[in-house]
């Protein structure tokens, strides 16, 4: 791979992402790009990112992808199911993102000639794509002409132009899919009061094997629910078949330049903000920490975008965004914050005093206890007459707190944030040292985004209002580096508390000039950090693993952290569980670190 093909790859990626952002208003909205049809036409591959932001804003773009899933489960046919929906995505969405984007339809004018002239043989192929055809020739000329069927699907699809309720589009879909496609499918199947009675624990069972493109995670059902989530706004026609491609060909290792490297370094310059390291600290971390399973992946130590910009882009803007709902919600619970800070704080601190009370013992030498005088002639080996006081050790200790920020996160990040700062708060008063750093995957770099360091002043607390949720996760990566860290530090104790969903997740889906390390989901993962969590533990690091995933991933989580785990099905408990750990770590006997 030459360095022009990389640069115009990642130049084109970060243009296509940054349209979709702005688009969306979602700074955490990671849905694959349709960057291959560029090359045959750039106005369909920035109508499509613009259809993507426009429906993740205006509509529910999970509720209708989850009634596709469930159609296909119950036997629907998904390409001609993924065609019509197209098209229905397209119709209720353009005019509403035109009311603030003026270009809109021009670009879409653009887009539809460009796919009439390069697709239409293919599409007049199948009834769908003569639907498309009919569909585009209304929008480019004002008449859709054709047979009476295919007219009559135009006039319902039009009829979500004025359409503000994602299940309009549902209901849309469902009966042209019925009409045109599988007359007998609610003869089979029942209606669409059926189809979305499936449940999830249904779709869970189902081999979703068959249906995926990319190579399979431990969980299909939301690859696959991903995967149909991108279909349905892409205008591009697909191939008719997948060519298959040979095992060793997916491990493939791209060489890339040194220029390729170093604007792939600028690209998350400006997408996460510059890094607080140096360029020799960075590629010295490097290579001490990315090894073994890591060894084709890149870490990247920040402070985040708004702490270290390169330039007020999109993902600034959103950033900023973020931060301001966090600090709403910060406000709205104001007094909840208050309490729980002062609660935790005199816990702690009632727990700090109690590890640096005396402590009497009984032993051979120190003050005589006078009651035991009798064994003195009357027992072969008298007992410890004497009583001694003592101290029990009050050894210093600094606590490490590291939050998964993948996607997984993204609906509960306020209050993440927030459950952090209120640790953070408790720890400060009590002068223990804590820093809190949150990872994600992008590419082949984990983002560790450290929010406060050990010795860091109690105002940095409030920067916990910058935290996002988006991208994969390589827990295994995190905990390493997060644990490098502190066993750096000259506190003889030495914690580690891991907030996560239990699903170490970083799957190579759209990744362009990536040096593709081996696909990391599954046993392979959960292995890899378990290990990790096994050796910081044999180094004398406390490791808690604090689980806020879906009770099917216990199992899991049992294997990466064994006993030291605690289950919240509410993020408002990591505060307190926290607390209690650390409590009963200064409280428990022989709990000396």
């Amino acid at each position: 791979m030459t360095y022009d093909d990389a640069d115009f790859q990642i130049e084109l990626e970060n243009r296509l992402r940054n349209l979709m952002w702005t688009i969306s208003g979602d700074y955490a909205l990671d849905t694959k790009l349709d960057v291959e049809s560029y090359e045959r036409s750039k106005y369909i591959s920035l109508y499509d990112a613009v259809k993507q932001g426009a429906f993740a804003r205006f509509f529910d773009k999970n509720e209708f992808a989850l009634y596709l899933v469930k159609k296909v489960y119950l036997g629907a046919d998904e390409r001609p199911l993924a065609e019509l929906s197209q098209l229905c995505v397209d119709a209720a969405t353009w005019q509403l993102v035109t009311a603030e984007r003026p270009g809109v339809p021009e670009l879409r004018q653009k887009a539809f000639s460009d796919l009439l002239e390069h697709s239409f043989h293919k599409m007049s192929a199948s009834l769908p794509g003569r639907v498309k055809i009919a569909w585009i020739k209304y929008n480019l000329y004002g008449d859709c002409g054709g047979e009476k069927q295919i007219r009559e699907s135009v006039r319902r699809i039009r009829a979500l132009e004025n359409s503000f309720d994602t299940i309009d589009i549902i209901r849309t879909v469902d009966t042209l899919y019925n009409t045109l496609i599988d007359k007998s499918f609610e003869r089979k199947h029942g209606g669409l009061e059926q189809v979305l009675s499936v449940t999830i624990e249904d779709l869970q069972e189902f081999d979703w094997s068959d249906f995926l493109k990319e190579e399979i995670s431990e969980d299909m059902l939301d690859q696959y629910f991903s995967q149909m989530n991108q279909m349905v706004t892409t205008l591009r026609e697909e191939p008719d078949e997948e060519p298959e491609v040979p095992p060793q060909a997916k491990r493939k290792v791209i060489v890339i330049d040194e220029k390729a490297v170093e604007k792939m370094h600028s690209y998350m310059e400006l997408n996460f903000g510059r890094s607080y390291l140096t360029k020799r600290e960075q590629e010295q971390r490097n290579a001490r920490l990315c090894r073994g399973a890591h060894a084709d992946c890149s870490l990247y130590d920040t402070e985040g975008i708004l702490e270290n910009p390169v330039l007020s882009n999109a993902q600034y803007v959103n950033a900023r965004r973020y931060a301001e709902k966090n600090r709403v919600h910060f406000r709205n619970h104001q007094h909840l914050i208050a309490r729980n800070v002062e609660q935790l704080t005199d816990e702690l601190r009632r727990s700090l005093n109690r590890r640096s009370e005396p402590e009497p013992q009984d032993a051979y030498a120190g003050t005589i206890v006078p009651r035991r005088l009798w064994q003195i002639g009357r027992k072969e080996t008298p007992g410890r007459l004497f009583t001694k006081t003592q101290r029990r050790s009050n050894s210093e200790f600094a606590v490490d707190i590291l939050i998964d920020a993948s996607g997984s996160q993204s609906d509960r990040q306020s209050d993440v944030a927030m459950q952090a700062f209120i640790l953070a708060e408790a720890l400060s008063a009590n002068q223990i040292p804590l820093r809190i750093t949150s990872f994600c995957t992008f590419w082949d770099y984990t983002v560790l985004q450290r929010f406060r360091d050990y010795d860091a002043p109690r105002r940095d607390n409030r920067k916990l209002l910058n935290f996002v949720a988006s991208s994969n996760n390589r827990d295994g990566l995190a905990i390493r580096a997060a644990g490098d860290s502190l066993l750096r530090r000259e506190e003889e104790g030495k914690i580690l508390v891991v907030l996560s969903d239990g699903k170490p997740n970083d799957i190579i889906v759209n990744r362009p000039n990536s040096r593709n390390p081996r696909p990391y989901y599954g046993d392979y993962a959960v292995q890899d950090t378990a290990f990790e969590v096994r050796k910081l533990r044999g180094a004398g690091v406390c490791v808690l693993g604090v689980f806020t995933g879906k009770e099917s991933e216990l199992a899991a989580e049992k294997r990466i952290f064994g006993k030291d785990f605690t289950y919240i099905r509410d993020i408002s408990g990591f505060a307190r569980v926290v607390a209690r750990y650390l409590r009963r770590l200064l409280e428990e006997d022989g709990a000396d670190f």
